[in-house]
């Protein structure tokens, strides 16, 4: 039964967040989602609990805040290195030590330094992430990890963690 619900609140909120909030859509994705969960809660290998709710509110109202203000910052700086073609750049690759364990909350991390422009990530193992970054700032891992994901891991620490 946990997972038919947890299916269902998920394609739930897929669909009102696809669709907008309507009462019509409201309804109408209701409906849908619970004939779909019918047919493929027993194929997945999730459930929700309160927990999880939590950790939703606070990815979607403290991190995804947090990672625009880091992506618009990060977007004024590519910006204005390509617009001032005489600003230096020092690019190249760098090592950080992530303090996630889990792999949800590191894929979460990486992702977010790749969307971020200026940085990419190149690969991830237990305790490290490579990155290649367009302006190395700093002479070493720590002072890395302040630059690029140190924000990041804060607020994901406390919701993967």
């Amino acid at each position: 039964m946990k997972k038919f619900i947890s299916t269902f609140v998920l394609l739930w909120l897929i669909w009102i967040v696809a669709t907008g909030i309507s009462i019509q859509e409201i309804v109408v994705g209701g409906i849908a989602s619970l004939i779909v969960a019918a047919v493929i809660y027993k194929q997945v290998s999730y459930s929700f609990g309160v927990d999880s709710i939590v950790k939703i509110f606070k990815f979607v109202f403290v991190y995804i805040p947090v990672f625009i203000y880091q992506m618009i910052l990060s977007n004024l700086d590519v910006a204005y290195r390509v617009l001032s073609p005489s600003l230096p750049i020092n690019p190249g690759f760098v090592k950080i030590k992530t303090s996630l364990k889990g792999e949800v909350g590191k894929l979460a991390l990486a992702n977010s330094i790749t969307l971020t422009p200026g940085t990419l990530t190149l690969d991830v193992d237990d305790e490290n992430i490579y990155i290649h970054w367009i302006d190395v700032k700093g002479s070493g891992s720590k002072e890395y990890q302040e630059n690029i994901s140190q924000t990041f891991e804060k607020v994901l620490g406390g919701i993967f963690e």
